[in-house]
Protein backbone atom coordinates (compact mmCIF):
# COMPACT_ATOMS: atom_id res chain seq x y z
CA UNK A 1 0.00 0.00 0.00
CA UNK A 2 1.23 3.54 -0.88
CA UNK A 3 2.36 5.70 2.23
CA UNK A 4 0.96 9.34 1.21
CA UNK A 5 1.58 12.54 3.39
CA UNK A 6 -0.18 16.47 2.73
CA UNK A 7 1.93 19.12 4.12
CA UNK A 8 2.26 23.21 2.36
CA UNK A 9 5.66 22.94 0.65
CA UNK A 10 8.35 25.97 1.84
CA UNK A 11 8.67 27.37 -1.14
CA UNK A 12 12.03 28.62 -3.22
CA UNK A 13 14.23 29.10 -2.15
CA UNK A 14 13.77 28.97 1.40
CA UNK A 15 12.80 25.50 0.98
CA UNK A 16 15.99 24.62 -0.21
CA UNK A 17 18.08 26.64 2.04
CA UNK A 18 16.31 24.85 5.19
CA UNK A 19 16.84 21.19 3.64
CA UNK A 20 20.53 22.11 2.89
CA UNK A 21 21.13 23.66 6.44
CA UNK A 22 19.00 20.36 7.82
CA UNK A 23 21.98 18.14 5.86
CA UNK A 24 24.76 20.08 6.94
CA UNK A 25 23.09 18.82 10.19
CA UNK A 26 23.89 15.97 9.85
CA UNK A 27 20.33 14.82 9.23
CA UNK A 28 20.03 11.92 6.58
CA UNK A 29 16.60 12.17 5.99
CA UNK A 30 17.34 15.72 4.26
CA UNK A 31 17.89 14.41 0.73
CA UNK A 32 14.34 12.53 0.95
CA UNK A 33 11.96 15.28 2.72
CA UNK A 34 11.74 18.43 1.11
CA UNK A 35 10.68 21.45 3.59
CA UNK A 36 7.07 20.86 4.59
CA UNK A 37 5.15 22.07 7.08
CA UNK A 38 2.97 18.61 8.16
CA UNK A 39 -1.17 18.44 7.99
CA UNK A 40 -1.20 15.25 7.48
CA UNK A 41 1.48 12.83 8.85
CA UNK A 42 2.66 9.72 7.12
CA UNK A 43 -0.41 6.98 6.61
CA UNK A 44 -0.87 4.23 4.83
CA UNK A 45 -3.76 4.71 1.59
CA UNK A 46 -4.92 1.89 -0.64
CA UNK A 47 -4.59 2.35 -4.46
CA UNK A 48 -8.51 2.10 -4.29
CA UNK A 49 -9.38 4.60 -1.71
CA UNK A 50 -6.62 6.97 -2.95
CA UNK A 51 -9.05 8.65 -4.94
CA UNK A 52 -11.39 9.05 -2.19
CA UNK A 53 -8.73 11.00 -0.08
CA UNK A 54 -7.87 12.85 -3.09
CA UNK A 55 -11.28 14.17 -3.43
CA UNK A 56 -11.28 14.64 0.32
CA UNK A 57 -8.73 16.74 0.17
CA UNK A 58 -10.17 18.83 -2.75
CA UNK A 59 -13.00 19.68 -0.54
CA UNK A 60 -10.58 20.32 2.83
CA UNK A 61 -8.36 22.84 0.21
CA UNK A 62 -11.80 24.66 -0.73
CA UNK A 63 -12.79 25.01 3.32
CA UNK A 64 -9.18 27.67 3.75
CA UNK A 65 -8.86 30.60 2.18
CA UNK A 66 -5.50 31.50 0.94
CA UNK A 67 -3.19 33.04 3.95
CA UNK A 68 0.18 34.53 4.66
CA UNK A 69 2.66 32.00 6.49
CA UNK A 70 5.98 33.66 8.20
CA UNK A 71 8.45 31.23 9.44
CA UNK A 72 10.76 32.70 11.96
CA UNK A 73 13.15 31.69 14.28
CA UNK A 74 13.96 28.17 16.16
CA UNK A 75 12.27 25.56 18.42
CA UNK A 76 12.45 22.14 19.61
CA UNK A 77 10.38 19.61 20.92
CA UNK A 78 13.64 18.30 23.18
CA UNK A 79 13.51 16.47 25.89
CA UNK A 80 10.22 14.76 24.19
CA UNK A 81 11.65 14.15 20.92
CA UNK A 82 14.90 14.93 18.90
CA UNK A 83 13.89 17.51 17.12
CA UNK A 84 14.92 21.04 16.19
CA UNK A 85 12.50 23.36 14.03
CA UNK A 86 11.68 26.67 12.49
CA UNK A 87 8.56 28.37 13.96
CA UNK A 88 5.57 29.16 11.96
CA UNK A 89 4.98 32.43 13.54
CA UNK A 90 2.43 33.80 11.22
CA UNK A 91 -0.61 31.86 9.85
CA UNK A 92 -0.70 29.48 13.00
CA UNK A 93 -4.17 29.38 12.90
CA UNK A 94 -5.31 28.91 9.32
CA UNK A 95 -2.86 25.98 9.45
CA UNK A 96 -4.01 24.44 12.36
CA UNK A 97 -7.71 24.81 10.65
CA UNK A 98 -6.61 22.80 7.38
CA UNK A 99 -4.56 20.43 9.15
CA UNK A 100 -7.73 19.53 11.29
CA UNK A 101 -9.84 19.85 8.26
CA UNK A 102 -7.72 16.98 6.21
CA UNK A 103 -7.21 14.79 9.86
CA UNK A 104 -11.27 14.84 9.98
CA UNK A 105 -12.08 11.41 8.51
CA UNK A 106 -8.91 10.35 7.75
CA UNK A 107 -7.51 9.86 11.23
CA UNK A 108 -8.97 8.65 14.59
CA UNK A 109 -9.10 11.10 17.44
CA UNK A 110 -5.97 10.40 19.43
CA UNK A 111 -4.14 8.89 16.77
CA UNK A 112 -1.40 11.85 16.50
CA UNK A 113 1.91 10.64 18.03
CA UNK A 114 1.99 14.15 19.94
CA UNK A 115 -0.40 17.26 19.68
CA UNK A 116 -0.51 19.12 16.44
CA UNK A 117 2.20 22.39 16.26
CA UNK A 118 3.09 23.92 12.61
CA UNK A 119 6.67 23.99 12.20
CA UNK A 120 9.53 23.33 9.75
CA UNK A 121 12.05 20.29 11.00
CA UNK A 122 15.57 21.19 10.29
CA UNK A 123 17.13 19.08 12.70
CA UNK A 124 16.00 15.61 13.48
CA UNK A 125 17.98 12.24 15.04
CA UNK A 126 21.05 13.87 15.15
CA UNK A 127 23.73 14.35 18.32
CA UNK A 128 22.81 16.91 20.90
CA UNK A 129 25.52 18.87 19.50
CA UNK A 130 24.15 18.93 16.06
CA UNK A 131 20.63 19.92 17.60
CA UNK A 132 21.98 23.07 19.28
CA UNK A 133 23.93 23.83 16.34
CA UNK A 134 20.85 24.05 14.21
CA UNK A 135 19.00 26.12 17.02
CA UNK A 136 21.45 28.86 17.08
CA UNK A 137 22.53 28.84 13.61
CA UNK A 138 19.30 29.55 12.82
CA UNK A 139 17.33 31.63 15.42
CA UNK A 140 17.71 34.64 13.34
CA UNK A 141 15.87 32.82 10.22
CA UNK A 142 13.11 34.56 8.72
CA UNK A 143 10.55 34.21 5.72
CA UNK A 144 7.19 35.16 4.51
CA UNK A 145 5.49 33.76 1.49
CA UNK A 146 1.24 33.35 0.51
CA UNK A 147 -0.25 29.89 1.20
CA UNK A 148 -2.16 29.47 -1.79
CA UNK A 149 -2.55 25.64 -1.93
CA UNK A 150 -0.80 22.14 -0.27
CA UNK A 151 0.47 19.51 -2.14
CA UNK A 152 0.18 15.40 -1.29
CA UNK A 153 3.21 13.41 -0.94
CA UNK A 154 3.95 9.96 -1.65
CA UNK A 155 6.87 7.91 -0.48
CA UNK A 156 9.20 6.24 -2.60
CA UNK A 157 11.66 3.95 -0.96
CA UNK A 158 14.54 5.46 -3.46
CA UNK A 159 13.90 9.02 -3.72
CA UNK A 160 11.70 9.71 -0.32
CA UNK A 161 8.71 11.73 -0.24
CA UNK A 162 7.41 12.88 -4.27
CA UNK A 163 4.40 15.72 -4.54
CA UNK A 164 1.80 14.02 -6.66
CA UNK A 165 -1.22 16.62 -6.39
CA UNK A 166 -1.50 20.16 -5.29
CA UNK A 167 -4.83 21.44 -3.91
CA UNK A 168 -5.67 25.04 -4.55
CA UNK A 169 -7.48 27.00 -1.46
CA UNK A 170 -10.59 28.89 -0.92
Amino acid sequence: MPTIGVAIPVPEPWGSELREHRAEFGDTQAALIPSHVTLLPPMEVSERALEMVNDKLRVDARAIEPFVMRLRGTGTFRPVSPVVFVAVSEGISSTEQLAKHIRDGLLDEGELEFPYHPHVTVAHRVSEAALDRAYEELADFSCEFEVRAFAAYRHDDEVGWVPYQEFELG
